[in-house]
Parts: structure tokens; C-alpha cells; sequence
């Protein structure tokens, strides 16, 4: 129904930045909240950041101050900002989407490695 896209992963050294996109088609709906997680080989799935309704922003401890989570609606696109990378940010990144009256939607994944 649903269709989410993430995009803009790549390898990045130590310090530097990536802009990801998550894209979100298929139809006209309206979006609840747009969310992004992350998963580094052999650990859990663990939250990044939300933004809700009313544009609502939470981040992990782990990066808070680093990324920055917005969200285009006439696009229906959102993005995660990240900036200072560090090596332990490596890992694929998913966004949820959450769609009003319906269901949320997983994104394959983006690799994002940072090395030098």
C-alpha cells in the first residue's frame, strides 16, 4: 500500500556529515509520525529520532545534538541530518513510517559507514 524509500547512505569519515531521505508513496494518505532506526551488524534495532504531528522532534541519547530529524509534507519525504559521524554510527538505517488510520511501513535500509 505503502511504499518507503530510504536513500543518501555511503561511507563517510569520522566528522563528517550524510543527509538521508525517506521517501513515502503509493497514494495519498497523511502521515502520524516518521521515524528512524538503525541496526549494526549483530545488535538490535534501536530508535534514532522521531518526528511527530505538530512537528514534534526526540532523539537517542547517543545522538542527540548530532543528527537532526524534519520532514517535507507536500513531499511526503523526510530526512535525518547527520552531522559529527562517528565510526559507531555505522550501521543501516531504516525509516518508519506511521500513516494516519492505517499501519506503519518499514524502508529497506541505507548502509551508512563511517571510516577512515
Amino acid at each position: 500500500q505503502v511504499h518507503v524509500v530510504e536513500s543518501g547512505g555511503g561511507l563517510v569519515p569520522p566528522g563528517g556529515s550524510l543527509r538521508l531521505s525517506c521517501a513515502a508513496s503509493g497514494g495519498i494518505f497523511s502521515i502520524n509520525a516518521m521515524l528512524w532506526y538503525r541496526q549494526a551488524p549483530g545488535k538490535q534495532r534501536d530508535w534514532v529520532a522521531t518526528i511527530a504531528q505538530g512537528g514534534v522532534t526526540t532523539y537517542a541519547d547517543t545522538v542527540k545534538g548530532r543528527f537532526t530529524i524534519s520532514r517535507d509534507g507536500a513531499k511526503n519525504t523526510g530526512y535525518l541530518q547527520m552531522n559529527s559521524l562517528k565510526p559507531e554510527d555505522t550501521a543501516v538505517y531504516y525509516c518508519n513510517v506511521w500513516v494516519l488510520n492505517d499501519a506503519a511501513y518499514w524502508g529497506q535500509g541505507t548502509q551508512v559507514t563511517v571510516s577512515s
